[in-house]
């Protein structure tokens, strides 16, 4: 089954002690310290717009793409109560369009190891450079190859009252891609439990690959932070934040 299909439905119960509003202020901070304080910002991979809503809190005016169907619809449900004005956009971020440029685009939750394919990598990284304003910036990060090494060949469960999953994960150090597999049970109205099964695959890129496909894409690299900091990326860094930005298309 396509990833973050079936799962939508519960990705908010079981990432509830994701901090959310913690990467919200960091992604925020990184923004006004380089001159964003305002304006219309994408976010790439949005999900169910947990941090589109953030930004959009903090005065930005958000756009979200996501290419789950189901994750939008669960996105676009807390926009009929938060009222922000939030336009969310069912598109493939490896082919995704605009009527015009953003000041600023991010993408978090590690959106972009989902891109497995260095050529489709610049790819997004072109489409990205496209739609940015002269100068404007971008954001993101990466789970890198550190993070995965130590997750390696596990079997991880979690039991919620009416819900409950089992992520079996597989990484393979040679070609750095991680798959896992995630098995859901849903309790339904009569107490009975629906499975759903997904496959997920992510590439851990090294910063130097990530440098490389920015430059080959026209997008300037800034800085890369171990996640959370204003320190530098270290071999043990598990999660970074890269900035770039447009410097002449």
């Amino acid at each position: 089954m396509e990833a973050y299909s079936e799962f939508a439905q519960v990705y908010d119960i079981f990432m509830e002690d994701v901090p959310y509003k913690e990467w919200g202020a960091y992604v925020i901070s990184l923004l006004k310290d380089h001159g964003i304080e305002e304006g219309l910002v994408l976010e790439l991979g949005c999900g169910t717009g947990n941090i589109t809503i953030q930004l959009a809190d903090s005065g930005y005016d958000m756009i979200g793409i996501d290419n789950s169907q189901e994750m939008l619809t669960v996105a676009m449900e807390k926009e009929e109560t938060t009222k922000y004005g939030i336009l969310y956009l069912n598109q493939d971020m490896r082919s995704f369009e605009l009527y015009g440029t953003v000041r600023a685009v991010v993408s978090i939750c590690d959106s972009i190891n989902y891109i497995t394919d260095r050529d489709e990598l610049e790819q997004v990284f072109r489409l990205v450079n496209n739609y940015l304003d002269p100068g404007g910036l971008f954001i993101f990060d990466l789970n890198m190859p550190y993070k995965y090494q130590q997750i390696g060949d596990s079997v991880i469960a979690e039991n919620q009252q009416d819900c409950s999953f089992i992520w079996e994960n597989y990484y393979d150090c040679q070609e750095r891609m991680n798959e896992y597999d995630l098995t859901v049970f849903v309790r339904d109205e009569q107490g009975k439990y629906d499975k759903w099964e997904e496959v997920h695959w992510q590439r851990a890129y090294t910063l130097e690959e990530i440098k490389e496909s920015l430059s080959r894409a026209g997008l300037v690299f800034v800085n890369a932070y171990d996640a959370f900091t204003n320190q530098p990326v270290h071999h043990k860094s598990e999660r970074i934040y890269v900035l770039a930005r447009e410097q002449g298309k």
